[in-house]
């Protein structure tokens, strides 16, 4: 099937879903980026267009790095938190850039999720769903909601044209990162609706002292081992961090593989990043979480999750040496000797 052959029939059986209901709750990962927020506001324009269906926003961590707390306040989002929401209120649920039970978002298991649109790997509860579009081939889940605009043909606003672009450019590091045609051609759609002078602000958003002071932790806590590069944050309450800090170190001249890790809400949380053209991360990821959490990503990137158990000093310091070792060894890197970043 072409993709605008699937986009269209996708796009009629969404429409259909929307018809006679009136609360629809979209769900985010739990600390949620620029392509979750842009592609959740495409869902909700799309479903106050067609149907007149009043959208929610919810997630259950935080929003941390400076670009997403700049983007969030842009387009005027109300985020509401998962402990101040209540589900039974709503006749629809949806998550974009985020799947059920894959342990990183707040929908409760009791609920099966209505719409899931996403580009990770296909979840075997998200086929539970009674709609669902997933394609993990494309660079960004918002590409698949500009798709979806284009068909409806709903002209998006200046500032959710910004930021369904920035969700892309985002995600595919501007188009340099597991990006398809599609991605390129709505970014040539969305690029003379968008704000430049607003994409400029939100890349460069402002961020607290607390912030430099992770950055400094992360570089003076690497080590490298080989081609990669480990760094723990320890205990944070900006777990935007640790995917940040792992694209930064994969910028060392002579490192393939990252991995950077932090413990946040009682989980032990990861991110693997890779230039590697044979292996992914994604795969990297399974092997580091295995039998103790959820996890996954793409070939160059992935995040992944485990909770603690007993939420002890000695189980934090073990499940690190865990998730440490577990990644030289799916990298190759378990026998090479570690030597101070800086």
């Amino acid at each position: 099937m072409k993709t605008g052959e699937k986009t269209h029939l996708k796009f009629r059986k969404l429409a259909e879903l929307f018809k006679g209901k009136s609360k629809l709750l979209i769900v985010l990962q739990d600390n949620p980026d620029p392509d979750a927020f842009g592609a959740a506001a495409g869902l909700r324009k799309i479903a106050n267009v067609v149907s007149d269906v009043k959208c929610t926003f919810v997630y259950g961590g935080v929003i941390g790095r400076g670009e997403n707390r700049a983007l969030v306040r842009y387009l005027s989002l109300a985020f509401r938190k998962a402990e101040n929401v209540d589900f039974d209120k709503f006749d629809l649920f949806a998550m974009v850039d985020a799947q059920p039970g894959a342990g990183n978002n707040c929908l409760p298991d009791s609920i099966v999720p209505t719409i899931v649109i996403d580009h990770h790997p296909i979840r075997k509860k998200t086929r539970t769903a009674a709609f669902t579009d997933i394609r993990r081939n494309y660079g960004s889940t918002s590409t698949i909601l500009c798709e979806y605009l284009a068909e409806s043909k709903i002209e998006p606003d200046v500032p959710l044209a910004t930021a369904l672009l920035y969700g892309i450019r985002s995600d595919t590091q501007d188009l340099g990162r597991e990006a398809i045609q599609a991605d390129i051609d709505a970014i040539e759609m969305l690029y003379p609706l968008a704000n430049k002078r607003m994409l400029s602000q939100i890349q460069r958003g402002s961020e607290p002292r607390e912030y430099f002071k992770i950055l400094g932790e992360g570089l003076l806590n690497s080590r490298v081992y080989g081609n990669s590069i480990v760094t723990a944050l320890g205990e944070m309450d900006n777990p935007d961090m640790i995917g940040e800090i792992a694209d930064l170190l994969l910028r060392e001249e002579n490192t393939k593989w990252t991995m950077c890790n932090g413990l946040f809400n009682n989980k032990l949380l990861v991110s693997v990043r890779t230039e590697s053209d044979t292996l992914s991360a994604e795969a990297v990821m399974k092997k580091i979480v295995s039998r103790r959490g959820t996890g996954g990503g793409h070939f160059t990137y992935a995040g992944g999750q485990i909770r603690l158990r007993k939420n002890t000093k000695k189980e934090k310091a073990e499940l690190e040496a865990l998730v440490r070792d577990r990644f030289l060894k799916a990298t190759g890197n378990d026998n090479k000797k570690s030597v101070k970043l800086i």
